[in-house]
């Protein structure tokens, strides 16, 4: 599998993460086995009894619903920012550098302020 391929792929298994609730149950289904189980779309029009066409149709309208509430919401990008911050964070601590694990903890929860009155 090419490595843009399964880029994609992770992403889209991560954005369902996060605004899988928001899918059809089908979009759901056919998400989960193309991005979580690596069917091809032929296996998935098999598995889920559609064509391959509608599979493909399914999983781009799928894509394009996550893609849109992440460009609204934010949620995934704010999740990797916090991530990053923490790990940063306690590398600092790891390498006894607390000054710079405390200012990169203020940035961290200045940004969760920011961002939850922002809501």
């Amino acid at each position: 599998m090419a490595r843009e391929e399964l880029r994609k792929k992770v992403d889209l298994a991560f954005l369902s993460a996060f605004y899988g609730g928001l899918l059809t149950e089908n979009q759901r289904r056919v998400l989960s086995l193309h991005c979580e189980e690596d069917l091809s779309l032929a296996e998935i029009a098999e598995e889920v009894g559609i064509s391959r066409q509608a599979v493909h149709e399914t999983i781009s309208r799928a894509a394009a619903r996550l893609n849109e509430m992440e460009a609204s919401l934010g949620v995934a990008a704010r999740f990797r920012r916090m991530e990053s911050g923490l790990e940063e964070a306690l590398s600092a601590m790891r390498n006894h550098e607390y000054d710079r694990a405390e200012h990169l903890l203020s940035d961290l929860l200045a940004l969760d302020q920011e961002e939850t009155n922002g809501l």
